[in-house]
């Protein structure tokens, strides 16, 4: 599997991100994956906010969460089925505040599956290909584990995850729990490519990744009720 990144200029809110992506990949083979930060499909929606007190994010967090715990650095909250800190809501990379103690923040996209289905749907007709995948990415910090890693908000163009239940192992076993996360693990090889700094490294193309194509896929397949999730008791 080749993992490249792309180096691009600077994107600018509220731009056009299809467009963006084309001047920086002029081209792209069939059956590629591109990983797309979530930070610039979030900017170019306008999905940012400015606050000027704790007490002003602590609000939008809690406004953009389903579930949300104080912890000792951030909020632990719970947003479109998933664990996070503080929503998603970041302020590194935001562009300069607007004013002296005024932060500005990205959240993070409205609709992330949609965004990827989007622009899949754009750039197979750009590049005239048949098979495409696209993640919207973000980073995310484990439990109990230093250091962030990759998550896949949405995808496009390929299922999100290997189900290995009821095949048999090599010593012939059944299989009755395992599947593999395809879509968070390209996400965090995407993830450490493009970097968590400087970087200006937004785009990622993965090439002979071991993914299904699809031209639908199911929002829902790598979602788990909280009730039935092992860290839920932590939400209690």
């Amino acid at each position: 599997m080749k993992v490249t990144p792309i180096r691009t200029r600077v994107f600018k809110e509220n731009e056009l991100l299809v467009q963006f992506i084309i001047e920086h990949v002029p081209t792209l083979e069939n059956r590629s994956v591109l990983a797309v930060t979530s930070k610039i499909v979030a900017l170019s929606e306008g999905r940012t906010a400015v606050v000027s007190s704790d007490e002003e994010k602590e609000q939008l967090i809690r406004s953009e969460s389903e579930r949300a715990i104080p912890t000792k650095y951030v909020m632990l909250t719970v947003k479109d089925g998933m664990a996070m800190a503080n929503a998603g809501i970041d302020d590194s990379n935001a562009g300069p505040s607007t004013a002296l103690g005024v932060n500005k923040l990205v959240l993070l996209p409205k609709d992330s599956f949609a965004a990827a289905s989007n622009i899949r749907s754009s750039l197979l007709q750009n590049y005239g290909i048949t098979e495409l995948g696209v993640i919207v990415t973000d980073s995310r910090v484990a439990p109990l584990r230093a250091g962030v890693v990759g998550v896949a908000l949405g995808h496009a163009g390929f299922r999100g995850i290997h189900d290995y239940r009821g095949t048999p192992d090599i010593f012939g076993r059944t299989m009755k729990i395992t599947q593999t996360n395809v879509a968070d693990s390209l996400a965090t090889a995407a993830t450490v490519v493009m970097g968590e700094g400087r970087e200006q490294q937004p785009l990622v193309i993965i090439e002979d990744a071991p993914v299904e194509f699809a031209d639908t896929v199911d929002p829902t397949e790598l979602h788990i009720d909280i009730e039935d999730d092992m860290y839920g008791p932590l939400f209690a």
